[in-house]
């Protein structure tokens, strides 16, 4: 019997090959027929001459051993007669299909390499005409952008001064005028700068869209003469050409994304849009000098709204300040005299010290009377009257003694908070007056850098 998968014939085969054929390890006649060669069993016999039991097989499981081995045998080559012709007519099917439709695909090949051609030239005619239409706006495009870029200063000016007021401490951190008018500086700015910009690229829309054209066509262009060399250096590929390999699976990737159809129509869209993408640059014109002078004068009005209320602002927060001040001094002079109050009440409380000393010591050298001279006289009554009224009087004092520290200790804080609220203010000031208006002396533009701020009226 013949194995395709036996050492021997794998030998001569490529690594790819053989792993295609079966392999068969398992030569084993029971296990190849699935039936089980057990013919029979042996039995004991007794040898005289070794004296030991020996185990025999009988003459019947002999004769029935060799009579199936003769009919595998038979069985088994005519198998392999009915393979060898099968093998045979197959070989000679697959050679002639195999052949036919190699010579098919070169013919598709060639095919495609002529389609592929007439694109690439239809594509390259194009981009020879698109190469004409590139340059027409540019100029256009470079005054608008020096126009936008003129608005960078003012905007990075009015953000400054906005970022300076975070810096206010306390209640200074106010919405007021002031901000609400930066705010409405910057949403101006920006506002003409999203028109600047949509304005730009408006103007910019036929460079580009030509561009684009131009990219896609040369793009399409490269593909096509990339397709071109590679399926014509296929057309030319034979059994006997060199390079060729076995690659595994490789019948099994689809990486393709078009159908000839698509693929036609991809070209002629693209070829469409270059030829309708030629025309259209003109007419912005008036639109684009109309935005330059719209812009520079709504940005010029609020730019001197915002200095306005930025010194109706200072000149409140200098009488806050002014106000705060006089508060201050008068709190400072009420300090001071509630001091001289606070030394007079702690020199009153001493001051009745030795006269408690005086009358506790009367009381006491009084108790060593002896006998009837044990008397509760008049003395002891006023003694002890003495005591409790200066006791008394001594609550009294420290009582008002107490009250006072507590009013010294509210007016120095009093006079801590007008001291922060005029640090509060003086921070205000500083940053109003010098980070924010050192920064507007002028209208943050340089007039030499585009035309757009050359179109204001007198003032710039």
């Amino acid at each position: 019997m013949t194995y395709y998968g036996s050492l021997s014939a794998r030998g001569s085969m490529t690594p790819e090959m053989s792993k295609m054929l079966p392999f068969v390890t398992d030569r084993t006649p029971a296990r190849h027929l699935n039936r089980s060669l057990d013919l029979g069993h042996s039995k004991a016999y007794y040898n005289p001459a070794s004296k030991s039991v020996y185990n025999r097989y009988s003459v019947g499981d002999w004769g029935y051993s060799n009579n199936t081995h003769y009919n595998l045998s038979d069985k088994e080559r005519a198998h392999g007669e009915r393979l060898r012709a099968d093998a045979w007519r197959t070989i000679k099917e697959t050679d002639a299909r195999t052949r036919n439709r190699q010579n098919d695909v070169t013919k598709r090949l060639g095919e495609r390499v002529y389609d592929i051609a007439y694109m690439k030239g239809e594509l390259n005619t194009e981009i020879n005409q698109m190469a004409t239409e590139i340059e027409n706006l540019k100029e256009y495009r470079r005054t608008l952008e020096k126009a936008l870029g003129d608005t960078a200063n003012p905007l990075h000016v009015a953000e400054e001064c906005l970022m300076h007021r975070e810096k206010r401490r306390g209640i200074d951190l106010v919405n007021d005028h002031v901000e609400k008018s930066l705010i409405k500086e910057v949403e101006i700015i920006k506002k003409c700068q999203n028109k600047m910009q949509h304005c730009l690229q408006k103007a910019m829309a036929q460079i580009k869209v030509d561009r684009a054209a131009q990219h896609s066509l040369e793009v399409d262009s490269k593909d096509k003469h990339h397709a071109q060399g590679l399926d014509d250096r296929m057309q030319q590929l034979r059994n006997s050409s060199g390079g060729i390999g076995y690659f595994p699976s490789i019948e099994n990737v689809d990486n393709t994304i078009t159908i000839p159809e698509s693929w036609g129509r991809y070209t002629q869209q693209n070829i469409a849009r270059s030829q309708k993408e030629r025309a259209a640059s003109a007419r912005l014109r008036g639109e684009i000098d109309a935005l330059l002078r719209a812009c520079a004068s709504e940005m010029w009005n609020i730019y001197n709204n915002v200095n306005t209320s930025f010194n109706t602002r200072i000149h409140e927060t200098t009488d806050a300040r002014n106000t705060l001040q006089a508060h201050l001094q008068r709190t400072v002079q009420e300090i001071l005299d509630m001091e001289r109050n606070i030394q007079q009440l702690r020199k009153a409380i001493q001051d009745k010290e030795n006269p408690m000393k005086v009358a506790q010591t009367r009381l006491d050298e009084r108790t060593r009377r002896i006998n009837v001279e044990v008397c509760h006289d008049p003395v002891m009554k006023s003694l002890k009257n003495e005591v409790g009224e200066i006791r008394d009087s001594i609550t009294m004092l420290k009582r008002s003694l107490k009250a006072s520290e507590i009013s010294l200790a509210r007016l120095l804080k009093t006079k801590a908070v007008l001291e922060h609220d005029i640090g509060v203010k003086e921070n205000s000031l500083k940053l109003d007056s010098k980070s924010c208006m050192g920064m507007r002396k002028g209208f943050p533009m340089d007039p030499k850098v585009g035309p757009v701020f050359q179109m204001v009226p007198g003032s710039y």
